[in-house]
């Protein structure tokens, strides 16, 4: 018994006894830390590597973000420019709309002016040959001096102008009335159609005048029809028998 003792005791102190290793106990934080820094390191190696190979490739990217810099700078001055340009354009637009607005409102001035000019020019020889006839009197009770039909504004609209004088000398006013006969063409038919028709009101036709009367109005007809001619009627009051007619064509 004390042999075999004696043999297990050797066994564990003696040279066939198991080896014992002794290691330094190292605190966590520092495996971590060495852990971080090698981590880092790997990427900052890693960055390193493709930056360089990007420059050897042709590749800055500090030249690329001054480039892009600059070419935003640009962008933003010729934005400014732009904006600029069309300020200046939509002012002279402006300007350049408002002087055809006004040349053409001149020009519109003076074409009534003219058309006045001739109406008075033409009033004017009218009163100088009534004046020549040294006030005799006439058995004629009016004169239609002047009739005109001319297209308006609107499709189918006319406006006629008439000026009727009481030649020689008159006592009183000349009392009556007026009419229009208008001959018309609708598809292929000739038409005649009267203003004012049979039961309208026409008290802005009626007469009243010494020496003259200057009249003006407008008419429409159907939208198929044609105007070919316009005959106006002057009718004295308290007399049937047409006292003066004039028929024209709408120019």
């Amino acid at each position: 018994m004390g042999g075999a003792r004696l043999r297990r005791l050797r066994h564990r102190f003696g040279i066939a006894a198991p080896q014992v290793a002794v290691r330094t106990q190292v605190p966590w934080y520092l495996r971590w830390a060495l852990l971080a820094f090698f981590v880092g390191a790997s990427a900052a190696l890693a960055a390193w590597m493709y930056d360089t190979g990007r420059r050897y490739a042709g590749f800055d990217r500090s030249e690329a973000a001054h480039e892009r810099e600059r070419l935003r700078r640009e962008l933003a001055a010729a934005t400014k420019e732009l904006a600029e340009l069309r300020g200046v354009a939509n002012a002279a637009d402006a300007k350049l709309a408002i002087e055809r607005s006004a040349q053409q409102k001149l020009a519109q001035q003076i074409r009534q002016l003219e058309a006045e000019n001739a109406r008075l020019r033409e009033e004017l020889a009218i009163f100088e040959s009534m004046l020549a006839g040294g006030g005799a009197r006439t058995d004629t009770a009016v004169l239609i001096q002047r009739f005109k039909v001319e297209p308006d504004l609107l499709p189918g609209e006319y406006r006629y102008r008439l000026l009727l004088v009481a030649p020689g000398t008159r006592r009183s006013d000349f009392q009556g009335r007026y009419e229009l006969v208008l001959h018309l063409n609708e598809k292929g038919r000739d038409v005649r159609m009267t203003l004012p028709e049979a039961g309208e009101q026409a008290a802005q036709q009626r007469l009243a005048f010494r020496r003259f009367q200057r009249l003006e109005g407008l008419f429409r007809i159907p939208p198929a029809a044609r105007l070919e001619q316009v005959q106006v009627r002057v009718y004295e009051e308290g007399v049937s028998q047409v006292r003066a007619s004039h028929t024209v064509r709408p120019g």
